[in-house]
Parts: C-alpha cells; sequence; structure tokens
C-alpha cells in the first residue's frame, strides 16, 4: 500500500515508533518494564537450573555472580560517562534530573538490544558456551533489574531500612547539590574507588531533602 494514498498509515507508523522509543511513560508500561527483565531473570534461573548438572550449576552460579558484580562497575560507568557525558543519553538523563518523580526510564527496545549485543553476543563469543553466557548474562540482568528497583524506591518509596535511607541520602546527593558525584545508585562502591564520593558541606545537606522526604 502506498503510504500517501492513505494519510492514516504514517501517523499510525509514528505512533508505533514513539511508543517504542518513549522516555516517559504509563505507570502500565512502567511497571510492564520491570515485569519484563523480572521474568527474564527468572527464566534464565529456570532454564539453568534445569538443564544442568550439580558441577555446571556451581559453574553457572560463578558466572551468575561475575555477571553481577560486573554490573556494579557498569551501572557506575553508564551513569558518569553515558547518561552525564553523551547525547542523546544525557539529554534524556536531564529530564529525570529535573523532574526525579516521572515515570521517565531508558526505552526497553533499547536496553533489550543492549543486553543482546553488548552483554549476551561478546558473552557468548568470549565463554564459547550458551549456557555459560546466559550465566554470565543473569548476572547482569539480575543488577540491572536491582538498579531499575532501588532507583524506583529511592524517588517513591518510604522505608524504615537503614541501608536502604542511606541509598536514598546519597542519591538525593547527586540529584540536588553534586551533580558531580555519587553516580552508583545500588551500591557506591565505585564512587569510593574512582574518588566521585564528596563530604557534603553543611549548607548542602540542609538543601537536599532528608533520607525520609520522598
Amino acid at each position: 500500500m502506498n503510504p500517501k494514498s492513505n494519510p492514516g498509515v504514517q501517523p499510525a507508523k509514528q505512533g508505533i515508533m514513539s511508543r517504542l522509543f518513549a522516555l516517559e511513560n504509563s505507570k502500565a508500561a512502567y511497571v510492564a518494564d520491570m515485569v519484563l527483565y523480572g521474568v527474564a531473570v527468572a527464566g534464565l534461573t529456570v532454564f539453568l537450573f534445569a538443564t544442568g548438572s550439580k558441577h555446571q550449576r556451581l559453574e553457572w552460579f560463578a558466572l551468575t555472580l561475575a555477571g553481577l558484580g560486573s554490573w556494579t562497575l557498569i551501572e557506575y560507568v553508564l551513569h558518569r560517562f553515558v547518561l552525564h557525558g553523551i547525547k542523546p543519553f544525557s539529554l534524556w538523563h536531564e529530564e529525570h534530573h529535573r523532574r526525579p518523580k516521572a515515570l521517565i526510564i531508558t526505552p526497553t527496545i533499547v536496553t533489550v538490544s543492549i543486553s543482546v549485543l553488548l552483554v549476551f553476543l561478546p558473552a557468548f563469543l568470549v565463554l564459547g558456551n550458551l549456557r555459560d553466557a546466559c550465566a554470565f548474562t543473569l548476572g547482569i540482568l539480575a543488577g540491572f533489574l536491582a538498579f531499575g528497583i532501588t532507583h524506583h524506591a529511592v524517588h517513591h518509596w518510604h522505608f524504615d531500612n537503614a541501608w536502604l535511607k542511606q541509598l536514598k541520602h546519597w542519591h538525593a546527593l547527586h540529584h540536588h547539590t553534586m551533580h558531580g558525584s555519587y553516580y552508583g545508585v545500588t551500591s557506591i562502591f565505585w564512587d569510593h574507588v574512582f574518588g566521585s564520593t564528596e563530604k557534603p558541606r553543611k549548607h548542602m545537606n540542609q538543601a537536599i531533602y532528608s533520607p525520609g522526604d520522598r
């Protein structure tokens, strides 16, 4: 069909594309993104547990832990150097800084593509085995899911847990007073390693919200 003969065709395509690459989402789409990764994590876990021997499971568990540990560094690098340094990602992230309670996430189609092309395929090429690559990818995806839940929690949830309150406080410093520091969301381990922590001055502490405010 010629799109010119049917003006409704092109707008429909544009509507699909705009939804696929939308930054701000409905609550249903926002939750669906997290559910998708939860299902992926659960599915990979079941797949590995059901298809391997005890020895293989131990090996895959180690690879999963390696992936999970790798995620903490990936999280830091992406936040510091991509979301705060490379367009269009930095522009997307600026919108989150302006409206931290808005349901803004990197489009699912982008994160899925990155997971396949930059995580699973390289892992498969390096490790040379489908299940080994799945185990490493499982760790990365579990870390990403933990990041998504933690990031949502520090902006939207109220809790009494001391560790979560501290994460909320560090992220508040990043958002409100010290944009050049505290890039870690699930952990600030790499902030310590790379020197991107800074003790806030008294007036800075007064300028941000307290750990229980948001």
